[in-house]
């Protein structure tokens, strides 16, 4: 990908179930369910009180998994999509067990709504996320299923429906099932995610997948020649950075005694908050970080002139302890036979959460993906300053990305530490 455009990706969010049984049907006997998709439900001029719950919940959900990762994050970069992981949940709402369905929607932050709320606050969102001609966000889900089980044609309606969600059929005992996600990943992702899957348990039988793809340019891009080398105070100790420079009149600005904060934004409405904290660690920060903080700090910014160096950095890990914190969460399909309504067979479970991200920043823009394996087996306004502001992130820092979206406003895509450039 060229520097000149910044590209976000979130590679493919998968749930991975599988079910220790003995089948002998036949594999030509099972064949995929082919269904067409009604139209994505427009918000406009129609407010949902329960689509808005879902959505700013879908927010709620993002700080709290994000800070419960960042708690053991211990002083190193760290990248993650809590999107990709809550977009699949919130399908496989249509999947659960009744008396998993109500835990799952309260894990999601969507209590007291309702499987149907669910569904039309996701088709929502991805109208307002994937609307126009030349949008710079695409969304993809998939469900690869066994051809030895039965993938429930309601499941599968309300997954095109409200998801966009096709259904292919694969052989989970074969190597055509690890070539035919990772094809799917490439191709969703530009061919930025490739060789995703070494192999699957011989006992899978259902991978449900979400990729997120985004291009676009700073509206204001840092100018290369202004770049410097200087100090960055990591927590390991003092290394080298190389620092871009904003400086000027009519930038957005926020500052408490707890942080500085400013939007960067992008050309067609997305932006990337980047959050100084005064004191204390970024961890701490982004552990402490809530969706009603982070509405403070956007609604609160103000035009100000002032000073941004912000080095440039390149991030990639692994995600510790993910499905630990979706259980602490109180994410329900961990244990138990919670997904009934997925394939006509047998119920299923997760087992185990992976997640693995990436993103580079630089003047031009930005690179960035993420991949999510979940596998599974059987059964108040800041004070203003008075003169031009210097935001100088020589130290950890925490940045959120993030896109518009009628019910939710500022629909939380991607989280993040910078501990070390």
């Amino acid at each position: 990908m060229k520097n000149s455009f910044i590209c976000l990706f979130l590679a493919s969010l998968f749930l991975i179930f599988s079910c220790d049984v003995n089948n002998n049907d036949n594999d030509d006997s099972i064949n995929i369910v082919d269904v067409t998709a009604q139209a994505l439900l427009s918000p406009y001029g129609d407010p949902n009180p329960a689509a808005k719950i879902a959505a700013v919940g879908a927010n709620d959900f993002a700080f709290r998994l994000s800070a419960n990762l960042a708690e053991n994050n211990r002083g190193n970069n760290f990248v993650f999509s809590p999107y990709s992981v809550w977009m699949p949940l919130a399908a496989l709402v249509n999947a659960a067990d009744a008396p998993y369905k109500d835990a799952l929607l309260t894990a999601l932050g969507a209590s007291g709504i309702t499987q149907v709320d669910i569904n039309t606050a996701a088709s929502r969102m991805l109208y307002n996320l994937t609307e126009g001609e030349y949008n710079p966000l695409k969304i993809v889900n998939a469900i690869f299923v066994d051809k030895k089980v039965t993938l429930r044609r309601d499941f599968a309606q309300t997954y095109m429906d409200f998801y966009r969600g096709s259904s292919i059929n694969v052989d989970f005992s074969s190597r055509d099932a690890v070539d035919a996600v990772n094809r799917w990943a490439s191709k969703n992702t530009n061919g930025l995610i490739t060789n995703l899957i070494k192999e699957f348990d011989p006992l899978t039988l259902s991978a449900i997948a979400n990729a997120i793809y985004f291009s676009d340019r700073w509206s204001w891009e840092f100018n290369p020649r202004e770049t410097k080398e200087d100090v960055f105070h990591a927590p390991a100790g003092d290394t080298r950075a190389f620092y871009m420079l904003r400086e000027g009149e009519d930038q957005y600005y926020y500052e408490d005694d707890r942080v500085q904060a400013i939007p960067l934004r992008f050309k067609q409405g997305a932006a990337l908050y980047i959050i100084l904290p005064q004191t204390g660690s970024a961890e701490e920060l982004l552990a402490s970080m809530t969706n009603d903080y982070f509405n403070e700090i956007q609604r609160d910014s103000f035009l100000a002139e002032g000073k941004l160096l912000l080095p440039r950095f390149s991030i990639e890990n692994d995600i510790k302890g993910l499905k630990e914190s979706l259980e602490m969460l109180g994410v329900p399909l961990f244990e138990g036979e919670p997904l009934t309504g997925l394939i006509e067979e047998y119920p299923l479970v997760l087992t185990d959460a992976i997640q693995r991200a990436v993103i580079n920043v630089d003047e031009k823009g930005t690179t960035a993906a993420a991949v999510t394996v979940l596998p599974g087996g059987a059964t108040s306004a800041g004070p203003q300053p008075n003169k031009p502001f210097e935001m100088i992130c020589n130290r950890p820092f925490i940045f959120i990305l993030y896109d518009y979206t009628y019910d939710g406003g500022s629909q939380i895509l991607f989280t993040g530490i910078v501990n070390q450039p």
